[in-house]
């Protein structure tokens, strides 16, 4: 492979990252896509030695290899976990070793930008980190408990319309088929003894007319205003009837968000905002890899080309 590549490092069937890996194209950049969860150790191969620099040695999957240090970015976009291949110590133990043996050495490349750092990203999808840093850099932010106390979650539903959000986006199925827990108003009657088995997130329900979605790409903002059916709390479960419109994004909300990503070392973000008749501006969350291919179309938002701009000009600017 030729000098300077970009590693992209995601699943195996992504098609967010093929826009990127399309606008790459374009642009002549060298790239190797791997998933270091599946591809580390049947597909791929590491030889890293360290020196004066950090790490130089080659990665090479199926037939392509890549200097690591030459490396301009890495782009971690979704990798797979790393795979437990069954419940024996000895798996556990490959599983780990592979986990901080490889995934190591792609956080320590020497001169690579990262869109973002993995372990930037890991401490950013903590939503308690994030509320507290949201208050801290000036966001409006909802008051919010978290709790396992059913009285504490029924005081707090008691004095104000509250919804319920689960802490982790994770996979869940309803009869098989892949489902999503969405952010839902919860009354105090319908809080049980049920709240003691995990931690649960509440927060005061804002009275919004529509919601904004601000995907930050380095320093430059893409902003579009989601409208959903009336009474809906939360737009993701409502793809199919939701409307879009590119707005600008304000200078102060910028400035919170830039603060924001400073704070937690990122250089990407999909901040969530519900707007109120005022145009008050509420945060809700930060996914610092978050979804936004589908408002390329949408909101005629050209984020893939900035994000193959910052991939292709790395450290350089």
């Amino acid at each position: 492979m030729h000098e300077y590549p970009v590693l992209i490092a995601t699943e195996f069937e992504d098609p967010t990252a093929d826009l990127v890996i399309g606008e790459l194209n374009k642009r002549k950049v060298p790239i190797l896509r791997f998933d270091p969860g599946t591809d580390f150790p049947a597909n791929a191969v590491l030889a890293a030695s360290t020196n004066s620099g950090g790490w130089d040695g080659r990665l090479t999957v199926g037939g392509r290899s890549a200097d690591l240090s030459q490396v301009r970015a890495l782009y971690h976009r979704r990798p797979s976990s790393y795979l437990l291949r069954d419940d024996g110590q000895v798996a556990r133990f490959v599983m780990q070793e592979n986990r901080r043996g490889l995934g190591g050495v792609l956080g320590a490349l020497p001169n690579c930008l990262y869109l973002s750092h993995p372990q930037a990203i890991a401490r950013a999808e903590y939503k308690p980190a994030q509320l507290a840093t949201a208050n801290r850099v000036g966001f409006r932010v909802p008051a919010t408990l978290i709790t396992n106390d059913p009285a504490e979650a029924v005081a707090f539903s008691t004095t104000q319309p509250t919804v319920y959000k689960p802490l982790h986006a994770g996979s869940y199925e309803v009869d098989g088929e892949p489902a999503g827990i969405w952010a839902s108003p919860v009354d105090p009657e319908e809080i049980t003894e049920s709240v003691k088995e995990c931690a649960h997130l509440f927060q005061a329900q804002v009275s919004k007319t529509s919601d904004v979605r601000v995907v930050v790409v380095g320093s430059r903002f893409f902003c579009a205003r989601i409208t959903a059916p009336p009474g809906v709390v939360d737009w993701r479960s409502q793809y199919r009837n939701l409307s879009y419109e590119k707005v600008p994004c304000p200078v102060e909300i910028q400035q919170a968000i830039l603060r924001f990503l400073s704070e937690f070392g990122l250089r990407f973000g999909a901040f969530d905002f519900s707007v109120t008749a005022d145009e008050a501006w509420w945060f809700l969350e930060c996914n610092p890899n978050g979804q936004w291919a589908w408002l390329e179309e949408a909101a005629q938002l050209p984020i893939a080309m900035a994000i193959a701009e910052l991939l292709e000009n790395g450290l350089t600017k």
